[in-house]
């Protein structure tokens, strides 16, 4: 399975159009969103191409195929232009053998692991850093943020494949 990981796009159409034509140029199955889809929120500044409603628009284009969970910066008003159900805590997928967890990163973080047992990947933004560690068995992903993000690192989303995950810069 090849999934595309988005996080924090924060209202940016300038970085949902780059993250679907990534999506598509790599053709993932599935685009999974880790919240803060469509407010930038009160601490961050407008990003490029600040525009909710083209946002809304782009990523309802490929409906069917996107996986998202709420952010802290995700409302119900916002569940309302979007056209897949976003509003969730967490949303757990199965690749085979391997269970992927995917959250905003608010709530369930690294610091503050789910007790769920037999997780192989769990995946959050929140943080707008991008890596990826190991803690045992576990791979800890967090994509970044596409549209704003922090620690002088580059826009960024991650593409699981197979077991694989590789960060991918989106300038």
């Amino acid at each position: 399975m090849k999934l595309l990981i988005v996080s924090d796009i924060h209202g940016s159409e300038t970085a949902a159009l780059k993250a679907v034509e990534l999506f598509k140029k790599e053709k993932c199955e599935y685009m999974l969103l880790l919240g803060d889809v469509l407010y930038h929120g009160p601490r961050n500044p407008l990003p490029e191409g600040h525009n909710p409603k083209g946002v809304a628009e782009i990523l309802n284009g490929i409906k069917e195929r996107i996986v998202a969970v709420r952010g802290n910066c995700d409302a119900e008003i916002d569940q309302m232009l979007l056209d897949f159900p976003c509003m969730a805590d967490y949303v757990m997928l199965v690749d085979g053998d391997k269970k992927l967890f995917l959250t905003h990163g608010h709530n369930y973080s690294p610091e503050n692991l789910p007790k769920l047992y037999g997780i192989s990947y769990f995946f959050s933004g929140h943080t707008h850093v991008s890596g990826i560690t190991k803690n045992g068995s576990l791979t800890i992903c967090n994509p970044g943020s596409c549209a704003l993000p922090k620690d002088g690192k580059a826009p960024s989303v991650a593409i699981y494949d197979n077991g694989v995950i590789e960060i991918i810069p989106i300038n």
